[in-house]
């Protein structure tokens, strides 16, 4: 296994992706890494829909706007679409009541597994981007979302075309604080 460092380091939004398949048995590796996420009090609060059906695809394609997202393309191209849902009212919550400022904590605890499902796509050498630019409640529809749950990002997954290289990066010392911010 590759140091884990080298995967962060490596790992790109991947918007452009070849026509290669991806197994049964990789997307079933993703979703295990995905499992092991952290979460408010363990409640693993997400689902995910595998999207292979190229017309399912299309229609979520047509809930992003139609400029502006790049990454628009990658939703019909890639040969696995992954869309994470999220259980409402449960992460951040105790006994039925929001305990912090923020309240619903799903988006974070989806920020943790989504994480999980990127850095093992990349260690298998396929590439993901996640889109969260696109109309949420159109798309719950295409996919039957039921209520009490939110559809929060879809996520292209395949074999990439072309990958680009690192963005900068702040340095710690720009963003560290001793103490006090």
């Amino acid at each position: 296994m590759a140091d884990l460092l080298e995967i962060i380091r490596g790992r790109r939004s991947i918007r452009k992706y070849d026509a290669r398949d991806v197994s049964e048995a990789m997307v079933n590796q993703i979703i295990e890494a995905l499992r092991w996420a952290p979460s408010w009090t363990n409640c693993q609060c997400w689902e995910v829909v595998v999207i292979r059906d190229p017309a399912i695809k299309a229609q979520l394609q047509a809930t992003l706007p139609p400029k502006g997202n790049p990454a628009a393309n990658a939703i019909v191209q890639a040969p696995v679409l992954l869309a994470l849902c999220a259980k409402t009212g449960i992460s951040g919550y105790y006994k039925g009541l929001k305990t912090t400022k923020f309240g619903e904590w799903m988006m974070y605890d989806l920020g943790l597994a989504t994480q999980n499902l990127c850095l093992m796509a990349h260690d298998l050498g396929l590439g993901t981007v996640i889109v969260g630019l696109f109309d949420h409640d159109r798309a719950k529809v295409v996919i039957n979302v039921p209520d009490g749950f939110e559809l929060v990002t879809l996520i292209p997954l395949g074999y990439p075309a072309k990958v680009g290289n690192a963005p900068k990066r702040r340095e710690p010392h720009g963003f560290t604080h001793d103490n006090h911010f």
